[in-house]
């Protein structure tokens, strides 16, 4: 297995991947997936050759994206590295694929001195998504309700160790 940058050519099975995601993950189209890419300041694809299996994109604080959640953050916190979605494969489950990625990511925030931020659904639940990212350092800092959903928003410090 490799990690790699996400690139163009990588949009429609990243959207394949979110799909497979869902509801934990939100539903965005080709087009958004392309515009998230755009906005990032990390994004990471975990392959086997060619296959991908994992996905992660994160931004940095006052991009012009449009999530409520990511609001949320900008709001409430001056600096921090947002995960705006992280997803596997259906196959590729239960891999550690989700952990490598998260590896990435926290060495990132760590290199740039940020906290890591993100959102996890509870309503509709997600609980392997609550343990992941608690196994992972993350606390719970609020909680934000909208339309029919309700998310769980959660931060790791840089200064943690891995």
């Amino acid at each position: 297995m490799i990690i790699r940058e996400l690139e163009t050519q990588d949009i429609a099975t990243i959207w394949k991947i979110n799909e497979e995601g869902l509801p934990g993950t939100g539903k965005v189209s080709e087009y958004e997936i392309s515009k998230l890419l755009n906005y990032s300041e990390l994004s990471l694809g975990v392959f086997n050759e060619d296959e991908l299996l994992g996905i992660v994109i994160c931004l940095l604080p006052r991009t012009e994206y449009g999530s409520l959640n990511y609001a949320w953050f900008n709001k409430n916190y001056k600096n921090f590295l947002y995960v705006d979605r992280v997803a596997v494969t259906t196959n590729s489950r239960n891999q550690k694929i989700g952990s490598l990625l998260y590896e990435k990511v926290i060495a990132h925030a760590q290199k740039l001195e940020l906290p890591v931020a993100a959102e996890v659904s509870l309503k509709p639940p997600n609980p392997d998504s609550i343990r992941f990212h608690k196994r992972h350092g993350f606390v719970e800092v609020g909680v934000l309700h909208h339309e029919e959903k309700s998310v769980i928003m959660m931060l790791r410090n840089f200064n943690q160790l891995l």
